[in-house]
């Protein structure tokens, strides 16, 4: 990410709390917790729609668990390291203690049939969830694309279409795809010029 100055500088005992929240209510992690982290981060002005794509980007692209490593940037852009160990003791606490007293306590209820057709019922909603996150993670990139011109719109669609469909097909680990993708946008970025914005079309009367 770059060293810029962030839009808002929280300080270390509201990063706490904030974190801390976040923690509590991450029920379900991944894509749960992403969309938690993501609307916060935008809500309180810690980043914009791009730097957050960036840090998430960063995230992906090193090993490790991608929500910690975006805890980690986030928390290190905002307040340096005392922001990085007060931003991930926020989200781990929580999580860690409520993970302990769910799986005491759903070891003795997992098989109850209620309890399994809720299950079925959550697994779905968590992939709804990823798709949606998917496309607010998409639209300003494509938005921002639209605005270099018709080619750079179309060479950033087709980016997206071959990554989804590499994953999809499994001829490659997320981490080849994505570096492929990041290669593949760099060279448009070389080789498509951008253009003239494209016209916004007027609500007719």
């Amino acid at each position: 990410m770059q060293n810029v100055k962030p839009l808002s500088r929280p300080g270390l005992w509201d990063l706490f709390i904030t974190w801390l929240g976040l923690g509590i209510q991450s029920f379900g992690g991944g894509s749960a917790t992403f969309y938690l982290v993501r609307q916060t981060s935008l809500a309180r002005g810690w980043l914009d729609d791009d730097e957050f794509t960036r840090a998430w980007a960063l995230a992906q692209v090193s090993p490790g668990i991608n929500l910690m490593k975006l805890t980690i940037l986030i928390g290190k852009r905002l307040r340096g390291w005392p922001g990085l160990i007060v931003s991930v003791s926020g989200l781990i606490l929580p999580s860690a203690l409520v993970t302990v007293l769910m799986t005491a306590g759903f070891s003795a209820i997992r098989g109850q049939p209620l309890i399994q057709a809720a299950m079925r019922g959550i697994f779905p909603a968590t992939i709804g969830l990823s798709l949606a996150m998917a496309v607010q993670m998409g639209w300003p990139l494509l938005a921002r694309a639209r605005k270099e011109g018709r080619a750079r719109l179309a060479a950033h669609v087709l980016v997206l279409a071959g990554s989804a469909l590499m994953l999809a097909g499994g001829y490659g680990s997320p981490v080849v795809v994505l570096l492929l993708s990041g290669a593949a946008t760099l060279l448009t970025l070389a080789v498509v010029p951008a253009g003239r914005e494209l016209p916004v079309e007027k609500e007719a009367g």
